[in-house]
Formats: C-alpha cells, sequence, structure tokens
C-alpha cells in the first residue's frame, strides 16, 4: 500500500475532479502492475495497473488507495473489470467517501467472491484525496494556506523585500506543492510586491500542465505586464474581482489571456466563500493560497482553511513596520487561537517545515462511516 501512495501522489493535483489514486498488482512477492489515475477521462489507476499485469494478474492481489467504482462515467465502471481480471484478492486503503459509491464497490467485489480487505493505511489513503472528500461533501474546495516567514515571523523586511526569505530546498517543496492543488492565489497586493509567476518550475514537470494562477482584486487592479500573464492561458490565469471594477480594465487582463471570476463582495472586498463556490463549478478541488497577509487572514478569519504549510527560516529580520504572514481581524484571546492537528516537522536544508490540519479529514468521510463499518464487518467474517 505504500507503493499505490506513492504512485497516486505522482499526479495529485492534476486529477480533478476526480480523486487521485495509485494501483498495483502483486503475484506472490513480485509486482507484476502498476497504475496511477493520470487526470479525470483517463483509465483508472486500477484499470491500468491490470492492463500491465494482463493474464499474470489471475490469482494476484490488488492493491488500490481508494475503493473500485461501479458506475460508468467519463470510464467505465472499476470494479467488473476487478472482477473479470482474475485476482483473488483486493486491498482497499480506504472507501470512497462519494456517497454514489461508499462501499458498492467493495460489496460488489465480495459479492463476486473476491478476498477483500479494507482500511490499510486508512489514514494516508484518506488524505491523498482529502480534496475530493471535502468538495464531494460540501461543493467547496480544499483550502491549504502556505506561508515562509523569519525566525521573528516576519515575511519581508521593512522595506518590502521578500526574496529570499527561505532555501533552495524550502522553495523546491513549494513548487511541489503547488503541483498537488488545482489552483494556486494571490492577491493583487502580493503580485505587485513580488511579481510571482505562479507556475512549477521543477525538472520533469510540465509548467503548462500546473495549477491555475489565481489572482485576488475586489477591483482587478492587476499590472497586465505582470509575469503571471506570461504563457498564459497554459496555464490559466484567473481573477478573481467584484463589480468594483471598471469595464475598461477587465477588457485589459482579458486581452491578456485572464479568465474573469465576478464575485460577490463582503466589505468592499471579494467574498472568499463565494469564491470557494465558484471554483468548485469549474472543477477545483483545491486552492493553495500563498499570500498575502490580508488575503491570509481573511481565509482564516472566515474558517476556510483546511491545512497550513509554514517554513521557518533561521534569520532575523526585525522592524516594526515589517509584515507577518497572517493579517485580518484574528483572535482577542490566546484560548481562541487556531490550533493545528496531526503537525508535522522536518527540515528542509536550514529551514523548518511545520505543517497541519485545522480540518479533520474524517468529516469529509462522516456519510460513509456506516458503509466502512459494514465493509469491516464483512472483512472479519470472511
Amino acid at each position: 500500500m505504500a507503493e499505490a501512495l506513492r504512485l497516486g501522489r505522482l499526479r495529485k493535483g492534476r486529477t480533478a475532479p476526480n480523486p487521485a489514486v495509485g494501483a498495483l498488482v502483486t503475484l506472490g512477492e513480485k509486482i507484476i502492475g502498476r497504475g496511477f489515475h493520470e487526470r479525470a477521462g483517463a483509465p483508472h489507476a486500477e484499470v491500468t495497473a491490470l492492463g500491465e499485469a494482463g493474464v499474470r494478474a489471475r490469482g494476484g492481489t490488488l492493491y488500490v488507495t481508494l475503493e473500485p467504482c461501479v458506475a460508468r462515467g467519463r470510464t467505465p465502471a472499476c470494479a467488473p473489470f476487478v472482477v473479470a481480471s482474475g485476482v483473488k484478492r483486493v486491498v482497499i486503503g480506504t472507501v470512497d467517501p462519494n456517497p454514489g459509491v461508499a462501499g458498492k464497490g467493495a460489496a460488489a467485489l465480495q459479492e463476486a467472491g473476491l478476498d477483500v480487505v479494507a482500511g490499510v493505511r486508512e489514514r494516508e489513503c484518506r488524505h491523498l484525496v482529502e480534496d475530493f472528500a471535502k468538495f464531494v461533501a460540501t461543493k467547496t474546495p480544499w483550502v491549504t494556506a502556505k506561508f515562509a516567514t523569519s525566525l521573528d515571523g516576519k515575511i519581508a523586511t521593512r522595506s518590502g523585500d521578500a526574496t529570499w526569505i527561505s532555501g533552495p530546498a524550502a522553495r523546491r517543496y513549494a513548487h511541489r506543492l503547488r503541483w498537488e492543488h488545482g489552483a494556486v492565489a494571490v492577491g493583487a497586493g502580493t503580485l505587485r510586491a513580488d511579481d510571482p509567476r505562479l507556475t512549477v518550475r521543477l525538472a520533469g514537470y510540465d509548467q503548462s500542465e500546473g495549477p491555475v494562477r489565481l489572482i485576488i482584486s475586489s477591483s482587478a487592479v492587476v499590472p497586465p505586464r505582470a509575469r503571471v500573464f506570461e504563457g498564459a492561458p497554459k496555464p490559466p490565469v484567473w481573477v478573481a474581482c467584484t463589480r468594483r471594477a471598471r469595464p475598461r480594465t477587465v477588457a485589459r487582463l482579458t486581452r491578456r489571456g485572464a479568465e474573469i471570476i465576478m464575485c460577490k463582495e463582503e466589505g468592499r472586498r471579494v467574498s472568499l466563500a463565494d469564491l470557494l463556490s465558484r471554483l468548485a463549478e469549474r472543477n477545483v478541488t483545491s486552492l493553495l493560497v500563498e499570500g498575502g497577509e490580508e488575503l491570509l487572514g481573511g481565509f482564516f478569519d472566515r474558517g476556510l482553511v483546511d491545512r497550513v504549510v509554514a517554513v521557518t527560516a533561521p534569520k532575523i529580520i526585525g522592524g516594526k513596520r515589517a509584515k507577518s504572514p497572517v493579517g485580518g481581524r484574528g483572535v482577542g484571546r490566546l484560548d481562541d487561537a487556531l490550533v493545528l492537528r496531526e503537525t508535522k516537522r522536518r527540515s528542509l536544508g536550514d529551514d523548518v517545515l511545520l505543517e497541519g490540519y485545522l480540518a479533520d479529514v474524517d468529516d469529509y468521510f462522516a456519510n460513509v462511516t456506516r458503509a466502512t463499518e459494514r465493509l469491516r464487518e464483512g472483512c472479519r467474517g470472511r
């Protein structure tokens, strides 16, 4: 299952609105087929793995991070294909959070006489599809807040210089993080100050296939010559604004290749809740928010952040006027501070990465809890 998870992560962020899934087929101690879901409309992971294994799959074991589907969509249902392959055993990481599946795929395999084991490395498999789980449960994208700070909690000097706080290893990780999301967002202030391209620039990755580059500005005041427009519309550039944006400004951005998302207004700013709904309508299942401080503060203040990724560099910047990563209203009492769960720490060169969750991923699987328990009971009874 660890290898299936690795395979699933290869395309995490690029399969929306479908989940990222990895699979492999074994015969004895030998792996005879590997697969992962590449994109919506492409064969599912288990179909690819079984196809690679061919007739050798008969009598073997299929490992798959997510329960095989039972309904035909853009591709045929997977459960009948698994049965026809001749495997005798199927090991499933997690039941599908989609109510349309929710244990039905595993049950179909059991009814066909296959030995089914569910819940292997379940937590990791649920996190692999956390964006999909939230998307089907709430019709809104999964939101990750990411920032890099100095040791004293600054994101720039008093003059606004922010290049570079973190080191090369942390920056490579940030690019991989972009790849794992459907869209990456910054506010107009960050765009003007830092002029980021918001692309994935890693060896072996296709920049044009990367996440949507999203600029959030109520009045759409975005420099038309900003580097974010390089290569547009691949990857796409979207500008989220309100009716406060002037038609001339909007027209100038569309000529540069941007798509305009007109959102509701909240406090003279883009309504972030409305924006998330509009992103979901466009099949964006995950959003990485990179800054600046007011945009991040807005997401935190409204309880819209699911996961936090923070990099701390061993640098002291100082200065009362130097900015911190999270603005907004904040909390009045320390007891009300947001507390991360499932935290992990590791070194990225000289920097320290801390990541954790404000959301409990199991909440997005609540609608399939009974199906999971029934499946486990069936497994114990075989």
